[in-house]
């Protein structure tokens, strides 16, 4: 499957759809997921048009990595996560479902489900809170 540049995170990247920003560097942008499987949800994305892992350049992936784990500790901190699980898919066989590589940072608490990935949307002002208390953990 070739890169798509209209798939919705290469939209938000050119400003071309909203998102509620936690972080952004030269290489990468974090954002709320607007359908989160646990409240504090947040996706990591580079700036470089890669569909999958293994599209993705040795640069590229370091500086994505670098950004997974600075939010990452900061989604921890900030919601007080006691544990966080980091989630990469590759293609439609693996749950994939957007095709621009992206990691999943989702806060995980003993006793709490997941709701099922890309179901439900959140409360816009709920994800906008949420971003707030990551962002002050930066």
């Amino acid at each position: 499957m070739a890169y798509d540049p209209n798939n919705v995170f290469a939209k938000i990247l050119r400003g071309e759809m909203p998102c509620i920003k936690v972080y952004e560097d030269d290489h990468t942008l974090a954002f709320m997921d607007v359908m989160p499987q646990t409240p504090g949800h947040t996706l990591v994305i580079p700036k470089t048009e890669s569909e999958n892992l293994f599209d993705l350049s040795p640069d590229a992936a370091g500086a994505l990595i670098k950004s997974t784990q600075k939010v990452a500790k900061a989604v921890k901190k900030g919601l007080n996560a006691p544990g966080i699980m980091i989630a990469q898919l590759n293609g439609p066989e693996a749950g994939q479902t957007v095709f621009h590589i992206h990691f999943h940072i989702i806060p995980r608490e003993e006793g709490v489900d997941m709701k099922f990935h890309a179901r439900e949307m959140a409360d816009m002002d709920e994800l906008a809170a949420l971003a707030e208390k990551i962002k002050a953990a930066l």
